[in-house]
Parts: C-alpha cells; sequence; structure tokens
C-alpha cells in the first residue's frame, strides 16, 4: 500500500482491518483524550469491536473512497484522519481525525487531513469538505482554521454545541497568507 510523508520521521497510510491490533493499541493509549470529541462507535475496547471499526471504514473505502488512514510516527499508529462520509450525489465529504497527546504540536493532522482533502477535490471531484466539531474543541477548531475551513454554522442537532466548518475547492486552491503546512 502506499505511504506518504508528513515530516521527519512521520508517514500516512491506509488502517487495514488486519491492523486492528494495532489500532486497539493506539486506541487505549488516546482513549480518555478523545473520548469526549469522538463518536462511541469510534472507540474500539477490544480486538473484535476494533476490526469491525476498520471493517467499516475499509468497506466505504471501497464503495466512496471514503477510508480511514493512520499516522505514524517513528513507525508506531499515533492517530489518524478519516472520511467520515463521502457524499457522491450532493459532492459533500466529511472529514475527521484523532490523535495521540504526545504526538501533538507537529502539524501531522494538518498535513494528513491536507492530503485528504486535495484527494476529494482533485481526484473525487467533491464540491465540499466538512469538518464537524465540538465548539469545546478548540484544537481541532485550531486545525480547520490552519486547513483554511471556514465556519459555515453552528450544529444544535446533538446535545453539546457543535461547529461545522467547510472549504470548496475554490477557496482550497486559491493562494492564502498562510498556506498548506508543507511536507517533508
Amino acid at each position: 500500500m502506499y505511504t506518504q510523508p508528513l515530516g521527519p520521521g512521520a508517514e500516512l497510510a491506509p488502517l487495514e482491518p488486519w491492523q486492528a491490533g494495532e489500532f486497539l493499541a493506539n486506541l487505549d493509549r488516546c482513549r480518555s483524550h478523545i473520548a469526549p470529541w469522538v463518536g462511541a462507535s469510534f472507540l474500539a475496547t477490544d480486538l473484535e469491536s476494533a476490526e469491525a471499526v476498520l471493517r467499516r471504514y475499509w468497506d466505504a473505502q471501497a464503495a466512496t473512497g471514503a477510508g480511514i488512514h493512520g499516522i505514524r510516527l517513528d513507525g508506531v499508529l499515533v492517530g489518524g484522519v478519516m472520511f467520515v462520509s463521502i457524499d457522491t450525489a450532493t459532492g459533500v465529504a466529511e472529514i475527521g481525525c484523532w490523535l495521540e497527546p504526545a504526538a501533538q504540536g507537529r502539524g501531522l493532522v494538518t498535513r494528513a487531513a491536507g492530503l485528504l482533502i486535495d484527494w476529494a477535490f482533485r481526484e473525487r471531484d467533491m464540491r465540499r469538505v466538512i469538518w464537524h466539531t465540538l465548539s469545546a474543541n478548540a484544537p481541532s477548531i485550531s486545525t480547520a482554521r490552519r486547513l483554511g475551513l471556514t465556519y459555515l454554522e453552528p450544529d444544535d442537532s446533538g446535545d453539546e454545541p457543535m461547529e461545522i466548518w467547510s472549504i470548496t475547492p475554490e477557496q482550497w486552491h486559491a493562494p492564502r497568507p498562510e498556506q498548506h503546512p508543507p511536507i517533508g
């Protein structure tokens, strides 16, 4: 499979169901840190549920291109990015992420999400990529801003205040003062 460099010692590669043990170990290291921000269906608690999560994304990848990709730092899975969904009828893709605290502050999620956003526009001809986040998740909002996403609207459909951030291909390809972080 492919790997994409994200910086010194860091790379992005697909996560497949057979990697459930590695995925579960990553979740165990960061469970309490990411639990407030990710859905319960993502937080696998055993090998079977970890494989089920990865299989769900693997099946989505086969159907629409949505999928899950791991971020490895010095060969260890420390987080990842994924397309939660790709709706080819509307041209809207939703992106998400998670990361262990020890790997934060290196721009890994920003660079990895940038690769996925670029792919969605160039290869899947999406009209919009959206980023849902809880209003209290300051690191997620900062990443959305660094990627050039703009605040779209509040999402009051759940128990906690959420925000929807968005970017179109025109915005993505337009020059910005804080352009996508360089890879390497």
